[in-house]
């Protein structure tokens, strides 16, 4: 990457027409004194390791879902438009319900036990702050009608690296069901492995 500090005059430029990148540095006008740009190791969060792989344009965290802001980021991007879609379950709600003290909501398979455990929770959801009874069976109401998904948006939602919405659909394509897809993960998995054996045998 470029080497881009505090104070510098750079010229940007729209990459594909869309997205704003910079295109040069003007180092004759830096300021003086200025220093290098420290990306951190760790990330600021959960203290997991930040790494920036070969190729990559970003440093991200290692940490997964053991992150809050990547858990919390994670279930945004499930319920997302292009993914699950589920009306009344926003990036506001998933906060309120990442951080309940009951209804909690930590991973995708939580949303989809939420109406069991409110029917077995003594403050039912209806009652709380921001919801009435309606908003609370309408919210539900959604979620039931999201157990089925079409494949494409169902592997979108997962939120895998370098899979984005166009990928996920050629995937579903191609592949048509999930455990034709987990079988072709095993294998090449399996072959990636005798592979590094081999090449660590000679």
């Amino acid at each position: 990457g470029k080497d881009i500090r505090v104070g510098d005059l750079v010229q940007v430029y729209r990459a594909g027409d869309v997205i704003p990148k910079v295109s040069d540095v003007d180092v004759e006008k830096r300021p003086n004194p200025s220093a290098p740009y420290e990306f951190p190791e760790r990330c600021p969060k959960c203290g997991s390791q930040a790494v920036r792989e070969d190729g990559d344009a970003v440093r991200y965290c290692t940490g997964g879902l053991i992150c809050p802001a990547q858990a919390k980021e994670k279930l945004r991007h499930f319920v997302a438009r292009k993914a699950f879609d589920i009306d009344g379950l926003g990036a506001k709600q998933i906060e309120a319900f990442y951080e309940s003290d009951d209804l909690r909501i930590l991973e995708p398979a939580d949303i989809f036990s939420l109406q069991r455990r409110d029917r077995e929770n003594f403050t039912k959801l209806k009652n709380r702050i921001g919801w009435g009874e309606q908003s609370a069976a309408n919210l539900f109401a959604a979620i039931e009608d999201k157990r089925r998904i079409v494949f494409g948006r169902f592997l979108f939602s997962l939120g895998i690296r370098h899979v984005g919405e166009t990928v996920a659909k050629d995937l579903a394509l191609h592949f048509m069901r999930l455990n034709k897809l987990l079988d072709a993960v095993d294998t090449a998995r399996s072959a990636a492995i005798a592979w590094r054996k081999a090449d660590e045998a000679e």
